[in-house]
Protein backbone atom coordinates (compact mmCIF):
# COMPACT_ATOMS: atom_id res chain seq x y z
CA UNK A 1 0.00 0.00 0.00
CA UNK A 2 1.47 3.31 -1.02
CA UNK A 3 1.89 6.18 0.83
CA UNK A 4 -1.33 8.04 -0.62
CA UNK A 5 -3.60 4.91 -0.13
CA UNK A 6 -1.99 4.83 3.71
CA UNK A 7 -2.64 8.68 4.57
CA UNK A 8 -6.95 8.37 3.21
CA UNK A 9 -7.31 5.14 4.92
CA UNK A 10 -5.79 6.74 8.15
CA UNK A 11 -7.96 9.84 7.82
CA UNK A 12 -10.89 7.51 7.45
CA UNK A 13 -10.80 5.48 10.30
CA UNK A 14 -9.65 8.78 12.34
CA UNK A 15 -13.13 10.40 11.44
CA UNK A 16 -15.00 7.08 12.71
CA UNK A 17 -12.74 7.31 15.58
CA UNK A 18 -14.38 10.74 16.37
CA UNK A 19 -17.79 9.50 15.51
CA UNK A 20 -17.79 6.88 18.22
CA UNK A 21 -16.02 9.53 20.60
CA UNK A 22 -18.74 12.07 20.27
CA UNK A 23 -22.07 9.34 21.01
CA UNK A 24 -19.68 8.45 23.95
CA UNK A 25 -19.44 11.55 25.49
CA UNK A 26 -22.58 12.36 24.58
CA UNK A 27 -23.72 9.17 26.43
CA UNK A 28 -21.18 9.08 30.04
CA UNK A 29 -22.00 13.31 29.70
CA UNK A 30 -25.60 12.77 32.05
CA UNK A 31 -23.58 10.19 34.56
CA UNK A 32 -22.75 13.15 37.61
CA UNK A 33 -25.93 15.07 36.42
CA UNK A 34 -28.62 12.30 36.41
CA UNK A 35 -27.21 9.39 37.53
CA UNK A 36 -30.86 7.20 37.53
CA UNK A 37 -30.60 8.30 33.65
CA UNK A 38 -27.72 7.08 32.90
CA UNK A 39 -28.04 3.58 34.78
CA UNK A 40 -31.21 3.52 32.28
CA UNK A 41 -29.32 4.67 29.37
CA UNK A 42 -26.26 2.27 30.53
CA UNK A 43 -28.67 -0.82 31.17
CA UNK A 44 -30.86 0.03 27.95
CA UNK A 45 -27.85 0.18 25.60
CA UNK A 46 -25.72 -2.68 26.87
CA UNK A 47 -28.83 -5.01 26.22
CA UNK A 48 -28.98 -4.03 22.63
CA UNK A 49 -28.24 -6.40 19.81
CA UNK A 50 -26.11 -4.31 17.86
CA UNK A 51 -23.79 -3.34 20.65
CA UNK A 52 -21.40 -6.27 20.72
CA UNK A 53 -21.04 -5.39 16.45
CA UNK A 54 -20.60 -1.37 17.14
CA UNK A 55 -18.01 -2.58 19.70
CA UNK A 56 -16.29 -4.88 17.07
CA UNK A 57 -16.25 -1.71 14.99
CA UNK A 58 -14.69 0.38 17.05
CA UNK A 59 -12.07 -1.71 18.09
CA UNK A 60 -11.24 -2.72 13.94
CA UNK A 61 -11.39 0.90 13.08
CA UNK A 62 -9.36 1.60 16.44
CA UNK A 63 -6.61 -1.11 15.25
CA UNK A 64 -6.75 -0.35 12.07
CA UNK A 65 -6.12 3.31 12.26
CA UNK A 66 -3.11 2.54 14.37
CA UNK A 67 -2.05 0.00 12.11
CA UNK A 68 -1.84 2.55 9.33
CA UNK A 69 -0.31 5.21 11.20
CA UNK A 70 2.51 3.31 11.94
CA UNK A 71 2.73 2.13 8.31
CA UNK A 72 2.94 5.35 7.07
CA UNK A 73 5.60 6.68 9.95
CA UNK A 74 7.56 3.98 8.46
CA UNK A 75 7.15 4.44 4.68
CA UNK A 76 7.98 8.24 5.47
CA UNK A 77 10.93 7.17 7.29
CA UNK A 78 12.19 5.19 4.31
CA UNK A 79 11.68 7.70 1.82
CA UNK A 80 13.49 9.93 3.98
CA UNK A 81 10.63 12.65 5.03
CA UNK A 82 12.37 13.83 8.37
CA UNK A 83 11.24 17.25 8.26
CA UNK A 84 11.03 19.21 11.41
CA UNK A 85 7.39 20.78 11.81
CA UNK A 86 7.52 24.62 11.68
CA UNK A 87 4.36 26.25 12.23
CA UNK A 88 3.71 29.05 9.08
CA UNK A 89 0.88 30.72 11.19
CA UNK A 90 3.31 31.09 14.28
CA UNK A 91 0.94 28.30 16.25
CA UNK A 92 3.10 26.53 18.57
CA UNK A 93 0.00 24.76 20.04
CA UNK A 94 -0.62 23.04 16.64
CA UNK A 95 2.93 21.95 16.27
CA UNK A 96 3.02 20.59 19.53
CA UNK A 97 0.01 18.82 18.77
CA UNK A 98 1.45 17.50 15.55
CA UNK A 99 4.61 16.01 17.07
CA UNK A 100 2.32 14.45 20.19
CA UNK A 101 0.55 12.13 17.78
CA UNK A 102 2.71 9.49 18.02
CA UNK A 103 3.09 8.97 21.52
CA UNK A 104 -0.22 10.64 21.91
CA UNK A 105 -1.92 7.26 19.93
CA UNK A 106 0.16 4.90 22.22
CA UNK A 107 -1.25 6.47 25.36
CA UNK A 108 -5.02 6.24 23.90
CA UNK A 109 -4.18 2.56 23.04
CA UNK A 110 -2.80 1.64 26.54
CA UNK A 111 -5.93 3.55 27.84
CA UNK A 112 -8.13 1.64 25.72
CA UNK A 113 -6.97 -1.50 27.04
CA UNK A 114 -7.03 -0.52 30.40
CA UNK A 115 -10.47 0.66 30.11
CA UNK A 116 -12.26 -2.42 28.65
CA UNK A 117 -10.60 -4.38 31.12
CA UNK A 118 -11.99 -2.26 33.75
CA UNK A 119 -15.53 -1.86 32.56
CA UNK A 120 -16.35 -4.12 29.43
CA UNK A 121 -14.46 -7.54 30.65
CA UNK A 122 -16.23 -8.22 33.18
CA UNK A 123 -19.10 -5.56 32.52
CA UNK A 124 -20.65 -4.06 35.80
CA UNK A 125 -24.45 -5.77 36.92
CA UNK A 126 -27.25 -3.33 35.26
CA UNK A 127 -27.78 -0.63 37.45
CA UNK A 128 -24.33 -0.61 38.75
CA UNK A 129 -22.52 0.78 36.33
CA UNK A 130 -22.03 4.63 37.88
CA UNK A 131 -21.10 2.52 40.97
CA UNK A 132 -18.08 0.62 39.29
CA UNK A 133 -17.08 3.83 37.72
CA UNK A 134 -16.96 5.66 41.01
CA UNK A 135 -15.15 2.74 42.60
CA UNK A 136 -12.33 3.24 39.98
CA UNK A 137 -12.36 6.97 39.67
CA UNK A 138 -12.44 7.26 43.38
CA UNK A 139 -8.44 5.79 42.82
CA UNK A 140 -5.90 8.85 41.49
CA UNK A 141 -3.94 6.28 39.18
CA UNK A 142 -6.96 5.71 37.79
CA UNK A 143 -8.23 9.38 37.70
CA UNK A 144 -4.49 10.66 36.60
CA UNK A 145 -4.37 8.16 33.58
CA UNK A 146 -8.23 8.96 32.25
CA UNK A 147 -7.03 12.85 32.42
CA UNK A 148 -3.98 12.03 30.73
CA UNK A 149 -6.36 10.70 27.75
CA UNK A 150 -8.74 13.30 27.64
CA UNK A 151 -5.65 15.30 26.88
CA UNK A 152 -3.87 12.95 24.48
CA UNK A 153 -7.80 12.98 22.71
CA UNK A 154 -8.24 16.79 22.63
CA UNK A 155 -4.36 17.04 21.11
CA UNK A 156 -4.99 14.34 18.50
CA UNK A 157 -8.26 15.47 17.63
CA UNK A 158 -6.57 18.93 17.32
CA UNK A 159 -4.36 18.11 14.99
CA UNK A 160 -5.66 15.01 13.44
CA UNK A 161 -9.13 16.67 12.05
CA UNK A 162 -7.32 19.22 9.89
CA UNK A 163 -4.93 16.35 8.49
CA UNK A 164 -7.30 13.79 8.06
CA UNK A 165 -9.15 16.27 5.62
CA UNK A 166 -6.01 17.37 3.85
CA UNK A 167 -5.35 13.73 3.37
CA UNK A 168 -8.94 13.29 2.04
CA UNK A 169 -8.50 15.63 -0.52
CA UNK A 170 -11.54 18.17 1.40
CA UNK A 171 -9.37 20.63 2.79
CA UNK A 172 -8.78 23.71 0.70
CA UNK A 173 -8.17 27.27 1.00
CA UNK A 174 -11.61 28.39 0.77
CA UNK A 175 -12.87 26.00 3.77
CA UNK A 176 -9.73 25.26 5.57
CA UNK A 177 -9.84 27.91 8.25
CA UNK A 178 -13.61 26.58 8.46
CA UNK A 179 -12.42 22.99 9.03
CA UNK A 180 -9.58 23.98 11.23
CA UNK A 181 -11.92 25.90 13.66
CA UNK A 182 -14.10 23.34 13.84
CA UNK A 183 -12.19 20.63 14.76
CA UNK A 184 -9.80 22.56 17.25
CA UNK A 185 -13.50 23.55 18.61
CA UNK A 186 -14.19 19.97 18.26
CA UNK A 187 -11.04 18.91 20.02
CA UNK A 188 -11.22 21.64 23.17
CA UNK A 189 -14.75 19.90 23.54
CA UNK A 190 -14.34 16.30 23.80
CA UNK A 191 -11.30 15.97 25.63
CA UNK A 192 -12.50 19.14 28.02
CA UNK A 193 -16.12 16.81 28.28
CA UNK A 194 -14.17 13.34 29.14
CA UNK A 195 -12.47 15.24 31.95
CA UNK A 196 -14.84 17.56 33.69
CA UNK A 197 -16.98 13.89 33.72
CA UNK A 198 -14.25 12.01 34.82
CA UNK A 199 -13.51 14.91 37.94
CA UNK A 200 -17.03 15.10 38.90
CA UNK A 201 -18.09 11.07 39.36
CA UNK A 202 -14.33 11.22 41.24
CA UNK A 203 -15.72 13.88 43.14
CA UNK A 204 -18.79 12.37 44.13
CA UNK A 205 -17.24 9.25 44.56
CA UNK A 206 -15.13 10.96 47.20
CA UNK A 207 -18.06 12.97 48.69
CA UNK A 208 -20.14 9.56 49.33
CA UNK A 209 -17.32 8.09 50.94
CA UNK A 210 -17.02 10.77 53.76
Amino acid sequence: MGSDSLRVWSAATGLVLVLFLMLHLGGVVIAPFAPASFETYAASLHHSAWLPFAEFGFLAAALIHLGLSLAKLIVNRRTGNRAGLVSRRGDRFAVLAARSQAIGGLILLGFLVVHVLQLRWPRPPAGEELIALRVLLSQPANLGLYLLSAVAVSLHLFHGGEAAHRSLGLLDPANGFRIRRAFRMLALLVGGGFSVVALLVSASALQMGQ
